[in-house]
């Protein structure tokens, strides 16, 4: 029941820090630029994530065990799969968002300057990379999903997880899942690996640009504008690599349950953290927002 009540609550604060920056954004005009809207496209994959685990596992805990039918099974993995391939790929289109403000083409063969930063980074092409993000991210999975169905599964399917993620899955068929986790590792390129390579070289030409500046308080404006992408970006990776990358071999049961846990529940939990409390121009985009939902409240 601690840990019933714990996740509730973490799931609560999940929801409500999401929407109001969803919220926030919205409202506010000086906010209405590229990186934030990205921002939004983060927030609706990380309340996508959270709500297809989360409320399931609180049903688990209540009544001890649950019966899930194949098909519903098959829907939570495909809409976590989506929701996570979706982090990714909008993780990524941040970065270039930062890399278009940050970089210059006097150093680099880029392709912008900061000066026509607002000219290509315009509405139209943003709502495309978003768009484009989902559609890549729900083709994937679906094939994903496709694959597991030709698989054969019989015994019992009893899974030791808090949710249908691809692993135990795989684990309870008792056909050969050898060309099923080719193609996956081949799906993954395009929504994982690629744009983690691209997240990684981006981030060697901002930082090398960031270390050109000549003064102190300009290195710090810079990298201030993508220092919150930058940790979230690490947290996301460091326990998505933790869990499907590191060899499995020599995890305990819980720690293989724990590392899942941390980017499913707990990375949606922080990414508004991290972006309202290390960003200013939120913060004051909040403090405005407060200002306006409390004045009918005032007394006098």
């Amino acid at each position: 029941m601690v840990f019933f009540v714990l996740l509730i609550l973490i799931y609560g604060f999940t929801i409500f820090g999401n929407l109001l920056i969803i919220t926030v954004v919205s409202y506010s005009e000086s906010l209405q630029t590229p990186m934030y809207f990205f921002l939004v496209a983060l927030s609706i994959s990380d309340l996508m994530l959270t709500t297809t685990i989360v409320p399931n596992t609180l049903y688990i805990i209540l009544n001890k065990q649950q019966v899930m039918y194949f098909i519903n099974c098959l829907i939570q993995y495909y809409f976590f799969g989506v929701s996570e391939c979706s982090e990714c790929l909008h993780l990524t289109v941040m970065s270039y968002d930062r890399y278009l403000a940050i970089c210059s083409p006097l150093r680099y063969l880029a392709i912008c300057s900061p000066l026509r930063y607002a000219t290509l980074m315009e509405p139209g092409f943003c709502r495309k990379l978003v768009s484009l993000s989902w559609l890549l991210s729900l083709s994937v999975m679906l094939m994903e999903v496709i694959s597991i169905c030709m698989l054969k599964f019989c015994g019992f399917n009893i899974i030791d997880h808090f949710f249908c993620d691809l692993f135990p899955l795989l684990e309870l068929s008792c056909s050969d899942t050898s060309m099923v986790q080719t193609e996956i590792i081949l799906l993954s390129i395009p929504v994982l690996v690629l744009p983690f390579a691209f997240i990684i070289i981006t981030y060697i030409f901002i930082i090398n640009s960031i270390l050109n500046i000549p003064t102190i308080t300009g290195r710090q404006k810079a990298f201030s504008t993508c220092s919150s992408h930058l940790t979230v970006v690490s947290l996301f990776y460091g326990t998505l690599f933790s869990s499907y990358v590191l060899p499995t071999r020599g995890k305990s049961v819980n720690v293989s349950k724990i590392l899942p846990l941390l980017y499913t529940v707990m990375t949606p939990l922080i990414n508004p953290m991290i972006y309202s409390l290390r960003n200013e121009e939120m913060k004051t985009a909040l403090r405005k927002f407060a200002t306006y939902i409390l004045a009918p409240f005032r007394v006098g």
